[in-house]
């Protein structure tokens, strides 16, 4: 993923307001490895249910702003498989994000929601080395499976941002 500005991160979201925008709490832009990312997205520290989420769509940064779904009921979290990354190894940080979609049909209360890995970490999930099931000792299937995980969660991931933004 291209390196992103503050200013280019808050011009992106396509389901929040400007003000939204300007409160938004970033992460540390100079932190992130932005090689190994395939999109930002973190949780917004000042509101815990708020997160969101910046990725290439056609070649231009799209965010959109999430609602987490309240985990503190006192309940276990079931396990599920996060809709982005699918890794079957990492099933119990998973969460139900919604995020209202764009414009009219957003301010009409429509929203579209998946589970995603709960702290964001599909690009590192995509990224582990396959198990020998997968692709027992040959570095090359290694590689071609990792490669094809990578560009299955960046498909999914800009299906889900641009139904956001869809106008349905």
């Amino acid at each position: 993923m291209n390196p992103l500005t503050e200013k280019q991160i808050r011009a992106s979201f396509l389901n929040t307001s400007k003000r939204e925008a300007a409160q938004a709490t970033l992460p540390d832009l100079e932190a992130l490895d932005w090689e190994r990312l395939d999109y930002v997205g973190w949780r917004d520290r000042k509101a815990p249910l708020s997160a969101y989420v910046v990725l290439e769509l056609d070649g231009r940064p799209t965010g959109v702003l999430l609602r987490a779904a309240d985990a503190k009921g006192g309940r276990p979290r079931a396990k599920g498989v996060c809709a982005w990354c699918e890794d079957v190894v990492v099933t119990d940080d998973v969460s139900l994000y919604v995020a209202r979609r764009g414009g009219a049909s957003g301010r009409n209360g429509n929203t579209i929601g998946t589970l995603i890995c709960t702290e964001f970490g599909c690009s590192r999930n995509v990224r582990r080395p396959p198990t020998f099931t997968e692709a027992g000792n040959d570095p090359d299937m290694q590689e071609l499976i990792t490669a094809r995980r990578i560009a299955g969660l960046r498909e999914r991931a800009a299906r889900f941002v641009a139904e956001v933004g869809s106008t349905r």
